[in-house]
């Protein structure tokens, strides 16, 4: 079983670059975890943690932080920022479906729309059953995810649309990310592609494969394989999840047969 490293996803300093910002989460998203970590013990690991953009400001907060992604250039630039903050974090390269770190964590999570890259009801599977191993029994598991806006599942064809653009960190010059691309309706799967033009005229085409996940859909998946919801929010405020919401939070724990288990 190997994931998928999309092109997006090959240089963590080229990838802070193309959505602006520091390359850091915003304080209310770090307040969030900040919080639920702190109601069992300071042990954290976050899913997909790419570059570091939640891990590091949780470290820097004095909780002890773990990190796994699959894609090792994202890890790179997440081990270059902690080691200019003299920060003790563990980064590995592993698959979300398939890890043993041999120890358990008083929160775990993972952020960002990441969830969207677990394409089928079997990886999720796969991967709640690596988080059921790895939580603590008062521990909480964690999902932030987008719900799915109708234009979303618009098949778009060819059209390009803007993702972002930026000075490449080698001094290459100017890059202009677009991305265009179709949706399945029978696999729920936004097929993308994704393309870097670079000042000189040459263009990198990648993909991008991204699952919809629908309220209802979503927390069915997440009692089906072991985990019971405790809340769901709406935004990071903890607001109550509902109509024109467009976040979905999770908070879960296990179910007592996991625990017993």
């Amino acid at each position: 079983m190997t994931a998928p490293i999309y092109h997006l996803y090959h240089s963590g300093s080229h990838y802070d670059r193309v959505f602006g910002g520091n390359g850091f989460a915003r304080d209310a998203e770090v307040s969030f975890y900040r919080d639920l970590a702190a109601q069992v013990d300071d042990t954290i690991l976050e899913l997909a943690c790419g570059t570091g953009r939640v891990a590091i400001p949780l470290a820097r907060a004095g909780f002890k932080v773990a990190g796994i992604d699959v894609a090792e250039g994202m890890l790179e630039e997440a081990r270059v920022k902690a080691r200019a903050e003299d920060l003790d974090i563990h980064l590995s390269c592993e698959d979300i479906r398939d890890f043993n770190l041999n120890r358990r964590f008083g929160l775990i999570f993972i952020p960002n729309n990441s969830i969207c890259h677990v394409l089928t009801r079997e990886d999720f599977a796969d991967t709640i059953a690596c988080v059921r191993k790895h939580l603590h029994p008062q521990g909480h598991f964690v999902i932030d995810v987008f719900v799915p806006a109708p234009d979303l599942l618009t098949d778009k064809g060819d059209e390009r649309s803007p993702m972002g653009e930026y000075d490449a960190p080698d001094g290459s010059g100017h890059v202009v990310v677009t991305h265009s691309y179709h949706y399945e309706g029978h696999t729920q799967i936004r097929r993308i592609t994704t393309y870097h033009t670079h000042e000189d005229g040459h263009e990198v085409a990648g993909t991008l494969d991204m699952r919809m996940y629908f309220p209802q859909e979503l927390d069915a998946l997440l009692e089906a394989n072991g985990l019971q919801i405790e809340h769901k929010y709406g935004n990071l405020d903890r607001g109550p999840f509902g109509e024109g919401t467009g976040r979905q939070l999770v908070v879960c724990s296990l179910q007592e047969a996991s625990v017993l288990g």
